[in-house]
Protein backbone atom coordinates (compact mmCIF):
# COMPACT_ATOMS: atom_id res chain seq x y z
CA UNK A 1 0.00 0.00 0.00
CA UNK A 2 2.83 2.71 0.49
CA UNK A 3 4.31 1.22 -2.43
CA UNK A 4 1.02 2.38 -4.47
CA UNK A 5 0.79 5.85 -2.28
CA UNK A 6 4.74 6.67 -2.94
CA UNK A 7 3.88 5.97 -6.51
CA UNK A 8 1.41 8.30 -6.92
CA UNK A 9 3.30 10.91 -4.94
CA UNK A 10 5.96 11.03 -6.93
CA UNK A 11 4.42 11.00 -10.32
CA UNK A 12 2.40 14.40 -8.73
CA UNK A 13 5.93 15.63 -7.99
CA UNK A 14 6.75 14.90 -11.19
CA UNK A 15 4.22 16.87 -13.12
CA UNK A 16 0.60 15.66 -14.49
CA UNK A 17 0.98 14.17 -17.46
CA UNK A 18 -1.54 12.28 -19.74
CA UNK A 19 -4.14 14.74 -22.13
CA UNK A 20 -6.00 17.66 -21.21
CA UNK A 21 -8.75 16.34 -23.13
CA UNK A 22 -9.57 13.57 -20.61
CA UNK A 23 -10.78 16.47 -18.47
CA UNK A 24 -12.77 18.47 -20.73
CA UNK A 25 -14.45 14.97 -21.56
CA UNK A 26 -15.09 14.75 -17.57
CA UNK A 27 -16.69 17.43 -17.33
CA UNK A 28 -18.93 17.56 -20.40
CA UNK A 29 -20.12 14.07 -18.38
CA UNK A 30 -21.81 16.19 -15.64
CA UNK A 31 -24.56 17.38 -18.47
CA UNK A 32 -26.07 14.03 -19.73
CA UNK A 33 -25.88 13.07 -15.76
CA UNK A 34 -27.63 16.16 -15.13
CA UNK A 35 -30.32 15.40 -18.05
CA UNK A 36 -30.81 11.97 -16.81
CA UNK A 37 -31.30 12.80 -12.93
CA UNK A 38 -34.00 15.09 -13.95
CA UNK A 39 -35.72 12.79 -16.82
CA UNK A 40 -35.92 9.93 -14.61
CA UNK A 41 -37.27 12.53 -11.18
CA UNK A 42 -39.80 14.32 -13.55
CA UNK A 43 -40.58 10.61 -14.62
CA UNK A 44 -41.69 9.70 -10.91
CA UNK A 45 -43.38 12.44 -10.64
CA UNK A 46 -45.70 11.66 -13.60
CA UNK A 47 -46.02 8.35 -12.25
CA UNK A 48 -47.26 9.24 -9.03
CA UNK A 49 -49.73 11.72 -10.55
CA UNK A 50 -51.08 9.36 -13.09
CA UNK A 51 -50.10 5.76 -12.07
CA UNK A 52 -52.31 4.42 -14.87
CA UNK A 53 -49.86 5.66 -17.55
CA UNK A 54 -46.45 4.80 -15.35
CA UNK A 55 -45.33 1.91 -18.14
CA UNK A 56 -45.47 4.32 -20.79
CA UNK A 57 -43.97 7.11 -18.94
CA UNK A 58 -40.92 4.10 -17.68
CA UNK A 59 -40.68 3.53 -21.81
CA UNK A 60 -40.32 7.54 -22.61
CA UNK A 61 -37.70 7.13 -19.99
CA UNK A 62 -35.55 4.34 -20.73
CA UNK A 63 -35.38 5.49 -24.81
CA UNK A 64 -34.82 9.14 -23.15
CA UNK A 65 -31.90 7.64 -21.15
CA UNK A 66 -30.67 5.41 -23.71
CA UNK A 67 -30.16 8.04 -26.42
CA UNK A 68 -28.51 10.59 -23.91
CA UNK A 69 -26.24 7.95 -22.98
CA UNK A 70 -25.30 7.43 -26.43
CA UNK A 71 -24.59 11.12 -27.14
CA UNK A 72 -22.24 10.49 -24.20
CA UNK A 73 -20.52 7.49 -25.50
CA UNK A 74 -20.63 9.09 -28.99
CA UNK A 75 -18.04 12.00 -27.59
CA UNK A 76 -16.07 9.10 -25.23
CA UNK A 77 -15.12 7.51 -29.07
CA UNK A 78 -14.62 11.09 -30.34
CA UNK A 79 -11.70 11.59 -27.78
CA UNK A 80 -9.71 8.53 -28.99
CA UNK A 81 -10.42 9.03 -32.46
CA UNK A 82 -9.35 12.75 -32.42
CA UNK A 83 -5.53 11.47 -31.20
Amino acid sequence: MLGFLATIVGGLAAGVSGSVSMIGYGLSAIGPGIGIGIMVGKTVEGQARQPELAARLQTTMILGIAFTDVLALIGFVGLFIAK
